[in-house]
């Protein structure tokens, strides 16, 4: 009896997905995520999660079992969607990334994150030097706080999607070579189909317009002068700490930090200027 009752929820959580509920979340970086489980979203964003009705018949099986002499319109949005491939490992989604196209390895996706990560060794076959003038931020792991490397990839390619200039930490995970975070994943509105083990990125950027100065909604704009500002202010703060003291070393290493996002700060002030993105949007 005990196995039949396993055997009966197993089958019920397997099925559910094509009715289950979907929920919708927006990070601090204003990036929006999907998922059809809740367990997926960060504590401190699920009580404003959204709750959204899955179909019931998924649009692609029905395009698929058509003749292929027939196919449906798509909209714009379809027609810009990217799908990415996801591989499952225990409680753990993996992709392909391709990073400054030299390096092609299996990453971990984590919209949690707000970085993209990799290891010391990718770094290495990147050619990435890490020395007094590279800034380093303050990171939490499971067992300790750490001052890693933040450093600029020229690409990272997901699929087809693929974004420039992206910010990145160098660190070490367990059993991976990185971490696929929000400085990629922010450019994009962001669907994790864990039932068919897919994601689907469409591009953030639209047509410019009043609503959308410089192609972005207001989400994306405040999310991304809210990362630069927290970032400054936690930096600063550390700063005054370790010149308490007499860190020398650590203090060093915060400046710089402080320098990079304060001309990172800088610069997405200026495209918000051009853009015309309002005041209020800044803050």
């Amino acid at each position: 009896m005990r196995t039949l009752i396993i055997l009966v929820i197993l089958i019920i959580f397997f099925l559910s997905p094509v009715y289950a509920e979907m929920y919708k979340w927006v990070d601090e970086k204003g990036t929006q995520h999907f998922t059809d489980d809740i367990s997926n979203i960060p504590e401190k964003y699920r009580s404003d999660a959204e709750i959204r009705k899955s179909p019931k018949e998924p649009p692609v099986k029905e395009i698929k079992e058509r003749p292929s002499s027939y196919s449906l319109p798509k909209k714009p949005s379809e027609e810009e969607a990217i799908e990415v491939r996801l591989i499952r490992r225990h409680e753990l989604l993996l992709t392909e990334v391709v990073l400054n196209e030299r390096v092609r390895e299996y990453f971990v996706v984590d919209t949690g994150a707000s970085f993209t990560l990799i290891s010391r060794q990718i770094a290495n076959q990147l050619g990435i030097v890490v020395d007094e003038n590279t800034p380093f931020i303050r990171v939490s792991s499971v067992s300790d706080v750490l001052l890693t490397p933040l450093v600029n990839l020229k690409s990272v390619r997901v699929g087809k999607a693929e974004v420039n200039d992206i910010e990145t930490l160098i660190h070490n995970m367990p059993n991976y070579q990185g971490l696929l975070g929000n400085s990629f994943l922010n450019k994009f509105r962001v669907t994790i189909d864990s039932l068919n083990n897919r994601m689907i990125l469409v591009p953030m950027q639209g047509l410019s317009s009043p609503e959308r100065p410089g192609g972005y909604g207001r989400d994306y704009w405040v999310g991304q002068f809210r990362f630069y500002l927290r970032n400054l202010d936690e930096l600063k703060r550390l700063k005054t700490i370790y010149e308490n003291r007499g860190l020398r070393s650590e203090t060093a290493r915060i400046k710089n930090a402080i320098r990079y996002f304060e001309n990172q700060l800088n610069e997405l002030e200026r495209r918000a200027s051009l853009a015309g993105v309002p005041r209020n949007w800044r803050e």
